[in-house]
């Protein structure tokens, strides 16, 4: 049989890990394919120092590649929506088959890209667009395929996790662990889209789409960043027996599907609370399994490149038995479901609220006559000693952990805590994500 020949879009860091990853392994692809896999075209810029591609057809123009009628499979490695998207239309069009590492530009235009490809009926594959290396998205798609899933919730970014587990076991400040990062690489010069949850969003929306049957929704994902995270937040979270980490959480209810990323508490003891470093970490539960725990390397060339490569090994075996393939977002594509996102403001968490009052009597009352008011229960309650050196002055942070309540009666609650005229600054809250079995 002929060999599978495989067109590479970008050599960068992932694209040059998985041309050496194809490189290295090509005896052992071809003894799971069935065929020999080999890289016949590269389109990139420039090759970069140390980079060795051999005798390998390359060109400046990422088009080209995708014109190519000798290339099979078209892997699009170059980050970034609008170019990408284009070449994977084009590719398509071209009766490509395509394995792509760009969450965002699966979770903004997988719905348009995987129509395109199921009209030319060929493959989209994109393990490696959400926990670099953890075959996540097979392990829901397949592995999984007999439950009803019912929640996951992972650590999905890999610098925010790196900066809050800095925060918390050395002490230090978010501003200089965020230089750290950026000067480590695990943070752009522009870290936005780390710190602020929008790469976290991206993953997550892809995700939620392939556990519940739902069209790809990021415009509905709520995204709340690290960012206001202080080292007292961290501390008094220990103190309540907890950990922060930058959560993306997607829930099943009877009134919609959760789909959210921010800062949450979980139990110091759980086994995603002790998920440090860069690495990444996603719980699925289904109905029938229960609890299944996917831990690893969320980024990094080889990492990255193993999942890269396994999604070529399955278009592989596909374009041999086409009957074989698995749909893109794991149910058949006629019975995505239509079910509601959730809005916001009607998800039911528990609250973690760090309040800084001006210490005098009567505040606490005050406060929790406010939470009274608003049938918010109060789970634990800590008062610190006052800090400033005025005593006319002094503030004190009061932290207060509630029990679960919709967040719009809590938005409700904030405000008028915030309008007190003993309270002096923003209200500080973090969502309580209770893990069950």
């Amino acid at each position: 049989m002929s060999s599978i020949k495989i067109g590479i879009c970008g050599l960068g860091t992932v694209g040059y890990g998985s041309y050496t990853v194809l490189k290295n392994n090509s005896l052992e692809l071809a003894r799971r394919v069935g065929r020999e896999v080999v890289v016949s075209h590269i389109g990139t810029r420039q090759l970069r120092s140390g980079q060795d591609i051999g005798n390998t057809r390359l060109s400046s123009d990422v088009f080209a590649v995708v014109n190519d009628p000798e290339v099979d499979i078209v892997l699009e490695l170059m980050g970034g929506t609008d170019v990408a998207k284009k070449l994977v239309l084009q590719a398509i069009a071209n009766g490509k088959h395509v394995v792509t590492a760009n969450k965002a530009l699966i979770a903004v235009h997988g719905n348009e890209i995987f129509a395109a490809a199921a009209a030319k009926k060929v493959m989209v594959a994109y393990e490696a667009s959400v926990a670099g290396g953890i075959p996540i998205i097979k392990a829901i798609r397949e592995g999984l395929a007999g439950n009803s899933i019912q929640w996951l919730a992972g650590i999905i970014n890999g610098t925010g996790n790196f900066i809050l587990t800095e925060m918390r076991e050395k002490h230090r400040a978010f501003a200089d662990v965020l230089k750290e990062a950026q000067a480590l690489g695990y943070a752009e010069a522009d870290p936005t889209f780390d710190i602020e949850g929008i790469d976290a969003a991206h993953k997550l929306t892809i995700l939620a789409s392939i556990a519940f049957g739902i069209p790809l929704q990021f415009e509905k994902t709520y995204t709340e960043g690290i960012s206001r995270l202080t080292q007292e937040d961290i501390h008094y979270a220990d103190e309540l027996g907890y950990r922060i980490k930058h959560l993306g959480i997607s829930r099943k209810t009877p009134n919609g599907i959760e789909l959210r990323v921010h800062p949450t508490l979980i139990d110091e003891e759980s086994l995603l609370a002790n998920v440090n470093g860069v690495m990444n970490a996603v719980m699925v539960n289904g109905d029938a399994v229960g609890s299944t725990l996917y831990y690893g390397a969320g980024a990094g060339a080889a990492p990255t490149a193993s999942a890269v490569v396994a999604d070529i090994i399955d278009v592989a075996r596909m374009i041999s038995s086409p009957e074989s393939s698995v749909p893109a977002l794991a149910f058949q594509d006629d019975s995505l479901s239509d079910v509601a996102i959730l809005p916001m403001d009607d998800v039911v968490s528990a609250y973690y609220l760090r309040i800084t009052a001006v210490d005098r009597a009567g505040v606490l009352a005050d406060i929790t006559e406010v939470l009274g008011e608003c049938q918010i229960n109060i789970e634990a309650i800590i008062q610190k000693e006052p800090r400033g050196a005025d005593a006319a002055n002094q503030q004190v942070p009061v932290i207060i952990l509630t029990r679960e309540i919709r967040e719009a009666v809590m938005n409700d609650a904030i405000k008028r805590i915030e309008n007190l005229d003993a309270v002096a600054e923003k209200v500080m809250r973090i969502r309580v994500f209770k893990i069950a079995d």
